[in-house]
């Protein structure tokens, strides 16, 4: 997957949730892909991300200029402190998210609902709303959020609902801002193989009955997906460099699923 090039080339990318996962992918290949980078996270790992994109720069015999920052995105100052940090950019692609239990929503507890729509909505949201005066201010910009084919999927009602809002946030906002330059689009990835992460979500499944409920999420994923698989971090990174670039120019508004087929 790497018969493409300099899709980036020139621009200034600020990635969230870059420590790990998708966000990570995506950064180091934008570093292939010629932009310059500023990584987003909560974890000091992120800073072993910005070093991998640094090595994939280098293997394209480019200069890569990579800053990182360290912030809880779930929080307005976060957001604010990371769009003051990121300056002037050209792309930002939220990446930040992911569910944290699975259960039959009538089993949720109230502050397990608060806190999986704080992981999965008000980062990508206080982030919009973070980078957009720039932009706008600029007349040019684009945003490329993460969303999930989730919105449609067993055993984490409040996840869905947090990327469903994703959805909503992304077509309206796309709306809004045309007018002054400014792109929003939205990936929806399906379930993605990628390493053990390092910075649990959550707890995991304790129990046996905890186990069961999220296997039936991940046969649910995989029946879902036409081609009856995960997708790999490449196929999921692809599409979002190729909706930050200047290739999708004509696309806005749009959330892509990245599912195999599941449309969410």
């Amino acid at each position: 997957m790497s018969a493409a090039k300099g899709l980036l080339r020139d621009k200034v990318v600020l990635i969230t949730g870059a420590a790990q996962g998708i966000g990570r992918e995506t950064a180091v290949l934008a570093a292939e892909q010629g932009a310059d980078l500023i990584l987003a996270d909560r974890s000091e790992i992120v800073e072993e991300t910005a070093q991998a994109a640094q090595a994939a720069a280098q293997a394209e015999r480019r200069e890569l200029s990579v800053a990182t920052v360290l912030a809880d995105l779930e929080t307005w100052d976060g957001a604010q402190k990371t769009a003051a940090a990121a300056g002037d950019i050209d792309v930002c692609i939220n990446a930040v998210g992911g569910t944290i239990w699975a259960k039959p929503y009538d089993l949720y507890e109230p502050e397990r609902i608060d806190a999986e729509i704080r992981r999965s909505l008000f980062p990508t949201l206080w982030m919009c709303r973070a980078v957009l005066p720039r932009m706008k201010e600029r007349g040019a910009g684009t945003i490329v959020n993460v969303s999930s084919v989730a919105t449609r999927g067993v055993n984490r009602v409040p996840y869905s609902a947090a990327k469903g809002g994703v959805n909503a946030l992304t077509a309206s906002l796309a709306m809004e801002s045309a007018p002054a330059g400014v792109r929003v689009v939205a990936t929806a990835p399906g379930g993605t193989e990628a390493p053990a992460r390092r910075i649990r979500r959550g707890p995991g499944a304790q129990t046996e009955q905890e186990k069961a409920w999220f296997s039936e999420v991940v046969a649910q994923t995989v029946e879902s997906s036409y081609l009856k698989r995960y997708g790999t971090l490449a196929e999921q990174a692809w599409p979002l460099v190729l909706l930050a670039s200047d290739v999708a120019s004509y696309i806005n508004g749009t959330v892509l699923p990245v599912g195999g087929g599941d449309q969410g």
